[in-house]
């Protein structure tokens, strides 16, 4: 008898295989590469660093406290000056949609425009402030109030303000403004929590009717198929002439969004390996991936192909997090990531299907069919335990091999 872990495959019919506690709930294995982790928070501490050596600098220098206090006063408040007269001039175009986007609300509308809440309290103290530190020549007061009004509508007119790409795709990550986010929960809604409860009754009734074709249990999932280039093909013969399709699952019959007798079903595909052996199992591609790839292609949508690849690999990780929450949906899908700039070795995606089924059968308590003997578990366990007893109070290691 021979043991193999989690992505092994056992080299012998009759092979148990053992999965580790640290996978049990990870049922599509570990991501692929290429897919991005969510962002953390190093930006932060590196923004708390710089604060403690800029203050760090300032205290080696053992410059006047006053002088230091006016110019830090003067910076700050041109900062405030700054978020100030952006917000004017958003506002001044946002008064004409008061009622289409802000029901009338001339306060949301502000607010939307300009943090009020958290710039006005900031504002009367810088203000307070520099009228005590500066305002020993009034003429000066005025005109660095206008030199610092002018540089900031230059900066407003010139948009160099602007957030970075980053920035921004940092925003959308956070409060999940992403296409692909939408994208991922619509799937989930409108179709996997649908089918996927209803998945292993359908194959049972398929195996009943086709002389048990689907046997392994561990392999009862839908396959489901994520090219990173999004790229989907309606006939999966064209993307591998090793794929054919075989027949349909039993159809779902269901009254959706008032649409009677809707249907949904899946389809069983052989595949050929190596050996031209066939293996059978249900795949089919993520549908929500054609959006994203015509999108790219739609001159009006002004989504390019980088933004493709990023919000693909935005949806496998989106998609994986509602499933793996899906207390109804576990065990019954395997998330196949790929990129298919290897394809241009031959039968890339068969093989790749090919290699997730064989770790489902690691992956599972499963023991293969065989002539090997396989022994119980009462076989490992059959003798009776020996209690060694200490003769001394004090506690003794566990090890013989101790002094």
């Amino acid at each position: 008898m021979s043991w193999c872990l989690t992505g092994q495959v056992a080299a012998t019919s009759g092979a148990w295989c053992l999965k580790m506690p640290h996978d049990v709930d990870r049922p599509n294995g570990p991501a692929h590469p290429l897919i991005s982790k969510p962002r953390g928070k190093w930006a932060q501490y590196t923004n708390y660093i710089c604060i403690v050596l800029c203050m760090l600098m300032l205290y080696l220098k053992e410059e006047s406290l006053y002088q230091v206090a006016q110019c830090f006063t003067f910076h700050f408040m041109a900062l405030q000056i700054g978020a100030l007269l952006k917000g004017v001039c958003y506002f001044s175009e946002e008064i004409h949609h008061v009622r289409s986007r802000y029901c009338g609300s001339y306060w949301r509308a502000l607010n939307a425009c300009l943090n009020v809440e958290r710039h006005v309290p900031l504002m009367l103290i810088c203000g307070c402030a520099y009228l005590t530190l500066l305002s020993q020549n009034g003429l000066q007061l005025c005109l660095s109030l206008m030199l610092v009004c002018l540089c900031q509508l230059l900066n407003t007119a010139f948009r160099l303000h602007r957030p970075s790409t980053v920035e921004i795709s940092e925003i959308c990550e956070k409060y999940n403004h992403n296409v692909a986010y939408g994208l991922a929960w619509s799937y989930y809604v409108g179709y996997l929590k649908i089918v996927l409860p209803r998945l292993k009754d359908s194959i049972e009734e398929f195996n009943r009717t086709n002389n048990n074709l689907l046997k392994w249990k561990e392999t009862w999932k839908l396959h489901i198929l994520i090219p990173l280039s999004c790229e989907i093909y309606d006939d999966l013969q064209k993307a591998d002439s090793n794929i054919h399709f075989w027949r349909d699952l039993p159809e779902l019959r269901l009254d959706q969004a008032g649409t009677k007798g809707r249907v949904y079903k899946q389809n069983v595909y052989e595949v050929i390996d190596e050996d031209r052996k066939l293996n059978y199992c249900i795949v089919e591609y993520a549908t929500p991936l054609k959006t994203l790839f015509t999108m790219s292609h739609d001159e009006s949508a002004a989504f390019s192909r980088e933004d493709r690849l990023e919000q693909a690999k935005l949806f496998y990780r989106t998609l994986e997090e509602i499933l793996q929450n899906s207390k109804e949906c576990a065990g019954s899908y395997r998330l196949i990531v790929y990129e298919e700039s290897g394809a241009s070795e031959g039968h890339f995606l068969s093989k790749e299907i090919l290699r997730h089924i064989r770790q489902q059968h690691c992956e599972e308590y499963a023991m293969c069919n065989g002539n090997h003997h396989n022994p119980q578990p009462t076989d490992v366990f059959s003798t009776e335990p020996d209690l060694l007893i200490s003769d001394s109070e004090l506690p003794r290691p566990l090890r013989s091999d101790a002094f």
